[in-house]
């Protein structure tokens, strides 16, 4: 990746999550930056900087179903990959149908995420 990439939004308000999967894609030669919350994701102009946003669901305030309901609203193109540690009844169809691009339970599978960033990111 060149340095014209653009970044891939990671927001968790789990500290530990949020750092492991920010290492894990600077390991991939990505730039990745973190957020503990949609809120400030959104307030620092995030979603006009971030070519890929990974997404927790369960979050305070707004839940990242939120966040991908209110980027679909502004009609922003960005993909949205949902991960979760809550069990749900809530299938990837769930959040696919909503305009996902994938989904995935934690612990989430890093060769699996890089490889979904990869093709549409």
């Amino acid at each position: 990746m060149g340095e014209s990439a653009r970044t891939i939004a990671v927001i968790d308000d789990d500290l530990g999550v949020l750092e492991s999967l920010v290492n894990l894609l600077a390991s991939y030669g990505y730039k990745a930056e973190g957020y503990g919350t949609a809120e400030q994701f959104l307030n620092v102009g995030g979603l006009d900087k971030s070519s890929c946003i990974v997404t927790d669901v369960e979050m305070p305030a707004m839940s990242g179903l939120g966040l991908l309901h209110y980027i679909r609203s502004v009609n922003s193109p960005v993909p949205v990959v949902i991960i979760t540690g809550k069990p749900s009844e809530k299938s990837d169809a769930f959040y696919l149908e909503r305009g996902a691009v994938g989904f995935f339970r934690k612990p989430i599978d890093g060769d699996a995420l890089v490889d979904l960033i990869k093709s549409v990111c």
